[in-house]
């Protein structure tokens, strides 16, 4: 009976210890690579970064936009501008520009 007493004052810590250990590793693994976790933090933050530029650039895009139409909109409308935008448009050329014609790589006969 004495040896079962040891046994038991032995391995009855070690278990306990054993466990509350496990516990506290999951807790701290998941602390640190969980969904909330310092990793995914850094994760978010570069993401933050990644989309401020993009939004910066799309701002910039917009602006450089409403300045176009509002040099084509109400009385001082700018002609070159329009001029280039038809031209585009309709395909069209004007007299004093210079067409270079381009043979097609593409369709190229020995």
């Amino acid at each position: 009976m004495v040896i079962r007493t040891r046994l038991r004052a032995f391995l009855l810590p070690v278990l306990l210890y054993a466990i509350s250990g496990s516990v506290g590793g999951y807790f701290v693994w998941h602390a640190i690579n969980g969904e909330r976790g310092l990793k995914a933090k850094e994760i978010y933050l570069q993401e933050i970064a990644e989309l401020q530029i993009q939004s910066d650039t799309m701002h910039q895009e917009l602006e450089r936009w409403q300045r176009r139409v509002a040099m084509m909109q109400g009385d001082a409308i700018d002609r070159d501008l329009l001029e280039e935008q038809a031209r585009i448009t309709l395909g069209w050329v004007g007299k004093a520009d210079l067409t270079i014609f381009l043979q097609d790589v593409g369709n190229k006969r020995p």
